[in-house]
């Protein structure tokens, strides 16, 4: 209990947070009237706001489906997990197989105040860490509690290279996370945008980053793909989040975000 009550003291309710605007968009209720108010306003200015981020979602659902059902991964380390809610990757991929083992990372206290909850159904070894996304030190060493590394892993960061400002070099991060991956584990990345319905997703970020203690950045196409260097992308390559290997019947209409998943190849 006294656990909680130190993380329930570092959420500050009058200050919006990124976790909690996505929670509120995706029909959460772990939000407070600032995110809330925040949320409206980037709505306000791209009304796709919230397809947007719901079909980023189902990207994370479709992508660890395919991880776990179609090349057999049975690890995962899930960068910037945000709130859970519903089909969260220990969900999907031990829906596959059972023995899945997952890795949450993430440095939001309310994220954390949830992790004793998102924890409670699992089946396999299932961990969180609190942790900064730019700390790789601690989350690959604090992963490999759970997560053998002479194994395959899928590294997943779904929404949140945008948060990684270009001064602290989000392209380093990918690299140093792929770089203690075997061969055969793969990069799973999912970024919002700015070329994609451009004057909105600008207008978007503008009053976002008004807000927000830490500025956000939506990237274009070609500030993306560099994220897979030196991996082999499976197709379709990265494209905008609906158009990635859609279900039967889905609305492939692009929407604002990048997505792609890559497997890392065995050293020449």
């Amino acid at each position: 209990m006294g656990t909680d009550i130190r993380v329930w003291s570092q959420i500050n309710p009058n200050v919006p947070a990124i976790a909690r605007v996505y929670d509120y968009w995706l029909g959460g209720k772990d939000n407070f009237a600032v995110d809330r108010e925040l949320a409206r306003r980037f709505v306000e200015a791209d009304p796709m706001a919230i397809a947007g981020v719901r079909s980023n979602r189902a990207f994370l659902q479709r992508a660890v489906r395919f991880l776990a059902g179609d090349v057999g991964i049975r690890q995962f380390l899930d960068v910037g997990t945000g709130i859970p809610t519903a089909n969260n990757t220990h969900e999907v991929a031990q829906s596959v197989d059972p023995q899945c083992r997952v890795v949450y990372v993430d440095n939001d206290p309310m994220v954390l105040a949830h992790a004793r909850a998102l924890l409670t159904s699992v089946t396999a070894p299932t961990a969180y860490i609190d942790a900064d996304a730019r700390d790789t030190a601690t989350i690959l060493a604090e992963a490999s509690g759970i997560l053998d590394f002479g194994e395959p892993v899928a590294v997943m960061l779904v929404g949140l290279l945008h948060c990684i400002p270009d001064a602290d070099d989000p392209y380093r991060v990918v690299r140093e996370l792929v770089s203690a991956v075997q061969p055969g584990s793969y990069l799973a990345i999912s970024h919002p945008a700015s070329d994609i319905h451009a004057g909105p997703m600008a207008q978007g970020a503008e009053v976002m980053n008004k807000s927000l203690p830490v500025p956000i950045t939506f990237r274009p196409y070609e500030q993306v793909t560099p994220f897979f260097d030196g991996l082999e992308l499976v197709t379709p390559g990265v494209v905008a989040t609906t158009q990635w290997r859609p279900d039967p019947g889905a609305d492939t209409t692009p929407l604002p975000g990048w997505v792609g998943v890559a497997r890392k190849p065995a050293a020449r």
